[in-house]
């Protein structure tokens, strides 16, 4: 599991507690690493969206277990299936992503949209994703299940019908342990699928920043 806990302070002003699926950390890392309103900040394992039921409950645990101690809460997840009125579910006043998923969140309902149009069979990377790589998608999707088969043999059902893997390129810088487009073309090469790139803004991260610090603003 993939968390990360930042102990709050006792500094004045907003409170701001941030919870979010891990393949999202490279993008608010990015943008609010140095940001002292967000005096708590968690990494949860991507894989919890395979079971959608148990995702929501935990998340509504994990920022319930904020209530007291911030003012607001982003949750940096999109739909993904079980999250709708989400808002509503918890004791702490919560904003989060519109979109069914998370290249959603990135690309925006309209890219997303044209991308797939472009090519149906479309596999969408991320620098999250391409730091998860084959071993994430395996974890994922339980293909070591089977002793004796190797994983890449269910990858490779899996994916058929895939033409391509879109690398997302949303600006965040490279860490020195991992290439983030390198890892993309890796995976696309394990999968003998095409490679592509393109880049996006981080339009809606910003957007949900500034909604949680007005949000946070009203409550302290």
């Amino acid at each position: 599991m993939r968390i990360y806990l930042y102990a709050a302070s006792d500094r004045h002003g907003m409170r701001i507690g941030l919870i979010a699926c891990d393949i999202l950390e490279p993008e608010f890392e990015h943008l609010i690493k140095d940001d002292p309103d967000f005096v708590h900040k968690e990494y949860v394992e991507f894989a919890l969206h395979v079971y959608p039921d148990d995702m929501r409950a935990k998340l509504i645990e994990k920022v319930n277990a904020l209530k007291g101690k911030v003012d607001a809460v982003l949750l940096g997840y999109a739909v993904c299936q079980s999250l709708g009125g989400f808002a509503d579910a918890v004791d702490v006043p919560t904003v989060m992503f519109d979109g069914d998923d998370c290249i959603c969140v990135l690309l925006g309902a309209k890219e997303y949209t044209r991308e797939k149009k472009l090519c149906a069979g479309t596999w969408f990377s991320s620098p999250g994703w391409a730091r998860e790589g084959m071993a994430g998608m395996i974890k994922e999707m339980h293909l070591d299940s089977v002793e004796g088969v190797d994983p890449l043999v269910f990858a490779k059902m899996l994916f058929d019908g895939y033409e391509r893997s879109l690398y997302i390129d949303t600006g965040v810088p490279t860490p020195e342990d991992c290439d983030y487009v390198a890892k993309s073309k890796e995976f696309a090469q394990m999968l003998e699928l095409r490679h592509d790139e393109r880049k996006c803004e981080l339009t809606a991260f910003a957007d949900m920043i500034k909604k949680v610090k007005e949000l946070a603003g009203r409550q302290s």
